[in-house]
């Protein structure tokens, strides 16, 4: 029997070689931290604290705004210098708590102290995992709390950890499968309390071998929990990709994957969960990558969440030359960055740092109509046509062409002999498609 895949997809350099064997680093940040208030989707968290005020590492300095939004938690303790719009990744500046840090990581009370998740209920559960502020880890950004609490959690037959990590370049998922295995397992553990009907699948790709004999290792007497290898192919970390792997069922744009009977979290998503649960440790830190050819020193660190862009790249020993392209993610699906003076937020997963922008060289030529785009769209859609009402700015027919189940995946782009800009084209209308759906709602 073959591995667990999906149609289409493709297999881009993978680039993992840079940084895979590094072990994890904690670096300690040196200036100011800056914490955005939307680190999430969905509604931006309130700040709760007001300059001048000290503040405590564990503290909740932002509650979430909304039923989809999510706490923030500071990472360190020191005095709040200012409440103002810093940048983020996505170039958008946000209302941020700025904290001068003290260098003594002084903490909240209790923060640390193991705590038995089988004498908690399922209410109990969720609740800490709100107070954590733990959202999606791999670049979504779904508030946890919100995912863990289905209409009907009877309905759910699989809890699916979501260990490809096939984005090229990014090795911190896998670096945490090696040194925290167990940790990851236990997270598994209590998200299944949640679920009385629910199997654990952890799905990892292929070519992680030593994460997949350590991970069959701790499973191999847990009767609820399984590990399923996986084909090595992009996009097959996408949460529609993974279900069809491992379920065989279909899920698109309009359903949630609970209306498929699953729930997908991220290895670091389910990490964190352990750590609030099991070790009442809320969300303070994100495992990153940094890594390119441009880089001196790739490498896996474990950063506090709020610590500038800048410290990390220096504590990789800077760059080799100045790169051409800054990519915050990995070079799929990431977004390029015109500065890196911006925060490690709870969405961020690598710095990828290159000495040539090979896409910006590239001039589009006309469509050849060779039909690659269509034979690696992992939603079996039809780029070509989809492009063709994106040109003419034509929503009504690019809804008719199913443009709305685009993934934004960037198989297409990456694939097409005449180097057309697919993907962004296809992200402005999906943007303006949403928009308009929004006005008429």
């Amino acid at each position: 029997m073959g591995l667990a895949t999906f149609k289409g997809g493709i297999h881009p350099y993978e680039g993992k070689e840079l940084s895979e064997s590094k072990p994890i680093q904690v670096l300690l940040p040196k200036g100011e931290l800056v914490y955005p208030m939307s680190q999430h989707i969905g509604a931006p968290a309130k700040p709760l604290v007001a300059k001048g005020d000290r503040v405590l590492a564990g503290q909740k300095i932002g509650e979430a705004g909304g039923f989809i939004s999510a706490n923030v938690i500071c990472s360190v303790s020191g005095t709040v210098k200012a409440i103002e719009p810093r940048r983020t990744a996505n170039g958008a500046m946000v209302p941020s708590v700025i904290v001068e840090n003290d260098g003594a990581y002084e903490t909240v009370e209790g923060l640390g102290e193991d705590r038995n998740p089988g004498a908690l209920s399922k209410e109990e559960i969720r609740s800490i995992v709100k107070e954590a502020g733990i959202v999606g880890l791999g670049g979504a950004g779904f508030p946890t709390h919100v995912k863990l609490t289905p209409k009907d959690e009877n309905a759910i037959d699989y809890v699916i950890v979501n260990g490809a990590e096939c984005e090229p370049y990014l090795t911190s998922d896998y670096r945490l499968m090696v040194e925290e295995p167990e940790k990851l397992v236990g997270g598994l553990k209590v998200i299944l309390q949640l679920f009385d009907n629910a199997k654990g699948v952890i799905a990892v790709e292929n070519n992680k071998p030593e994460a997949i004999k350590k991970l069959e290792e701790l499973v191999k007497d847990e009767p609820r929990i399984t590990v399923c290898p996986l084909l090595t192919k992009y996009p097959q970390g996408g949460e529609r990709s993974i279900i069809y792997a491992v379920t065989g069922r279909k899920v698109n744009s309009s359903m949630l994957p609970a209306d498929a009977g699953c729930i997908v979290d991220n290895v670091d998503t389910v990490i964190s969960i352990y750590m609030a649960v099991c070790k009442s440790t809320p969300l303070m830190r994100k495992i990153i990558t940094i890594t390119g050819d441009a880089v001196n020193t790739p490498c896996n660190f474990n950063v506090k969440l709020g610590t500038n862009y800048q410290e990390l790249i220096e504590a990789a020993g800077g760059f080799k030359e100045e790169p051409e392209k800054i990519i915050s993610g990995g070079p799929m699906m990431g977004q390029a960055l015109f500065t890196v003076d911006i925060p490690v937020s709870k969405t961020s997963s690598a710095l990828t740092c290159f000495t040539k922008d090979q896409v910006s060289a590239l001039e589009p030529t006309a469509c050849i109509r060779c039909g690659r785009c269509v034979s690696v769209c992992p939603s079996r859609i039809v780029p070509v046509m989809m492009m063709q009402a994106a040109l003419r700015n034509d929503c009504e027919r690019f809804e008719k062409v199913n443009g709305m189940e685009c993934m934004e995946c960037g198989s297409c782009t990456y694939i097409c002999p005449a180097r057309r800009p697919l993907t962004q084209a296809f992200k402005e209308m999906r943007k303006t498609v949403a928009a308009n759906r929004r006005k008429k709602g």
